[in-house]
């Protein structure tokens, strides 16, 4: 597939203000949940959700479609260390002098995509701690996606051999600002969601007392379902039209003629597709509402790391949040090396070969719209919930891992051939810490996954089908972690918690600002 699913979709907690009274002290001294309704931005009317304001937001992600720095820059990256390797040892010859060792050619690009993710923590930490607070949120993705795109342009300057490592350079800092943009692009959309009319209005049945309060929390998830569904799908739908126009500029660079032309198609397809991502970013930036984050309650500077401190020490009290992030953890380790190691094999399959690779994309991106279309329709009629829909997602990752696996057995099937892919537990208010510490996990998973199985390759030596074997790893990973989450995850039990860390977050910041220093 061409770009990744955010995977952080439906992981924002249901529409709640606990300064509005969400909940309150029991006689007892508890912590206990009172009917009334929250989300106090939902009732201004300055921060209702337009359906222009929608479309940008769509928009952003058809141009953020991956093409650039998620799909084709990291094939170029490893296009040109082939042919490095071929200049170095000959026509048989896959493995350069890298990092201290000799390596193999996938090897190389899964170490390389393992460090990139290592970064990413680091970048996720410290922006995810400040993007909560007032309303200049939107301009770290402004920022984010500027850098991106210069990355993406500076691929015309990058396509011989001899800058096999400038190209890894690039590949390891394009995935970084791709996830960070990706992920910043999807934290806006709980706040979205949650200004509809739909929602405004549910809101004020739920104070009326006329729906209760699990009708209107299924309310707040089907929408912000319905967001992610639709921004999926339409993206895919973009994004074939995108690679249609892509067909007929390889063919005008005519990309067969040479190992040289080759090498340039894919710089100047990875410079479009930028440029189509700039255009399409435009409108968001100039229509997204300002709508504000969180009162810092104290210097901001400290603010952040106070924050920080408190989303990690305090998820230990969010059970079911942290029974998600180990799941999280193994299911996203599985599944975005999976697509690392899939990537790597049909490079392979297709010499990489710009026109073929573009062909693949396309039947993978209709194959992923019908699939987005079909899902999201049967979850309307049938009203099925996030968590069921996750689980049947896990099994369908657990059936591309078995596919890649008899890949170690046989040279006829698991991707030897042409022909061969969160928002019920974060607490409201905190959308973007807890983004960033979900794609935290996600980055930590990938970057221990792909190290794992470049070691497992390694590790197979003149085995021919080497660069299979990771999928055993992959394959049982896998399972275990649909096992956890079918069984330890429970979002009704989680929304309880979210409210008592959102009251005891809200005493602490109070007892900050009468300045107690024990909370800091």
């Amino acid at each position: 597939m061409a770009s990744n699913d955010p995977g952080l979709a439906q992981l924002a907690a249901n529409a709640e203000d606990p300064t509005k009274g969400a909940i309150d002290q029991g006689k007892d001294g508890a912590l206990v949940e009172e009917e009334r309704p929250v989300a106090p931005d939902q009732f201004d009317d300055k921060y209702t959700t337009s359906k222009w304001e929608i479309w940008a937001w769509y928009s952003y992600y058809i141009g953020n479609n991956g093409l650039t720095l998620f799909n084709f820059a990291p094939t170029a990256a490893q296009n040109l260390v082939y042919q490095q390797a071929v200049q170095a040892g000959g026509p048989n010859n896959d493995s350069l002098y890298f990092a201290g060792a000799n390596r193999t050619i996938n090897s190389i690009i899964l170490l390389c995509n393992g460090i990139s993710f290592a970064i990413q923590i680091v970048v996720f930490l410290v922006l995810g701690s400040y993007a909560d607070f007032g309303t200049f949120r939107p301009n770290i993705l402004i920022v984010l996606s500027i850098i991106a795109w210069g990355l993406g342009f500076g691929w015309l300057g990058v396509h011989t051999a001899d800058k096999w490592q400038i190209g890894l350079g690039m590949y390891v800092v394009g995935l970084i600002a791709y996830q960070l943009c990706l992920t910043y692009w999807t934290a806006a959309f709980p706040g979205l969601a949650r200004n509809t009319l739909e929602l405004r209005d549910k809101a004020r049945e739920f104070e009326a007392g006329e729906i209760s309060r699990e009708q209107y929390d299924f309310a707040d998830s089907m929408k912000r379902n319905e967001l992610s569904n639709v921004a999926f799908y339409i993206q895919s739908m973009g994004e074939i039209v995108i690679l249609a126009v892509i067909v007929g500029i390889m063919f005008g660079v005519n990309v067969n003629a040479s190992q040289a032309n080759n090498n340039w198609g894919l710089s100047v397809l990875i410079a479009f597709a930028t440029g189509i991502w700039l255009l399409l970013a435009i409108p968001w930036f100039i229509l997204e509402k300002r709508r504000p984050g969180q009162d810092p309650g104290m210097n901001i500077v400290l603010a952040g790391f106070w924050q920080l401190r408190r989303a990690v020490t305090q998820i230990w009290q969010l059970k079911q949040s942290l029974a998600y992030l180990i799941g999280y953890f193994l299911l996203g380790d599985s599944l975005n090396t999976t697509v690392t190691v899939i990537a790597t094999l049909q490079n392979e399959i297709v010499a990489y070969n710009t026109l073929q690779l573009t062909y693949l994309l396309i039947v993978g991106i209709a194959a992923q719209a019908l699939g987005i279309f079909t899902y999201w329709n049967i979850q309307k009629r049938y009203r099925l919930s996030t968590k069921t829909m996750f689980n049947v997602v896990a099994v369908g990752i657990i059936i591309l891992d078995g596919w890649g696996m008899i890949g170690c057995w046989t040279s006829k099937f698991g991707f030897k051939n042409a022909w061969e892919e969160i928002s019920e537990v974060t607490p409201r208010g905190k959308e973007f810490l807890f983004f960033s510490l979900f794609s935290i996990v996600g980055k930590t998973s990938s970057f221990i996954g792909p190290l794992v199985s470049s070691a497992i390759i390694d590790a197979a030596g003149g085995d021919p089908n080497a660069n299979s074997t990771p999928f055993y790893f992959l394959f049982a990973l896998s399972c275990v972690s649909f096992i956890f989450l079918l069984f330890f995850v429970d979002v009704k039990k989680s929304r309880i918690e979210q409210e008592e860390f959102l009251e005891r977050e809200r005493v602490a910041k109070k007892k900050v600002a009468g300045g107690s220093s024990k909370s800091f």
